[in-house]
């Protein structure tokens, strides 16, 4: 009988649930979101990069002594490869979204995946 009772009570728990499953519009606004999120914090990653790298080759310009160079010089190489990086992996992206027909330009694509009727 306790087992009766805890499927019963589980499944009227999940009834609520289910009946939002057959609205998908939450699903594609929350993807929606998070693609422009994403989007925006890759432009301000290469943006912070470029800064980084500019910085570093002032700070190489304006140094008088050896040591100060050395270590501007260092940051300087790990600016540009932050900015290869960056851009190589956007890329990637880029190319696998090619690649396997995503279709980045709306988020209706999870519709797609549902049984058509």
């Amino acid at each position: 009988m306790k087992k009766v009772v805890k499927i019963v009570a589980l499944s009227l728990w999940a009834l609520p649930f289910m009946a939002g499953a057959q609205n998908l519009g939450y699903i594609s606004n929350f993807i929606d979101d998070a693609k422009g999120i994403l989007d925006q914090l890759v432009v301000f990653l290469i943006a912070l990069a470029i800064v980084w790298f500019i910085w570093n080759v002032i700070k190489y310009a304006m140094s008088t002594e050896e040591d100060g160079k050395d270590k501007a010089k260092s940051q300087m190489i790990w600016g540009i490869i932050a900015i290869a990086v960056i851009v190589s992996i956007w890329g990637l992206v880029g190319l696998l979204q090619n690649i396997f027909g995503v279709d980045t330009d709306s988020a209706q694509t999870v519709n797609t995946l549902l049984p058509k009727r």
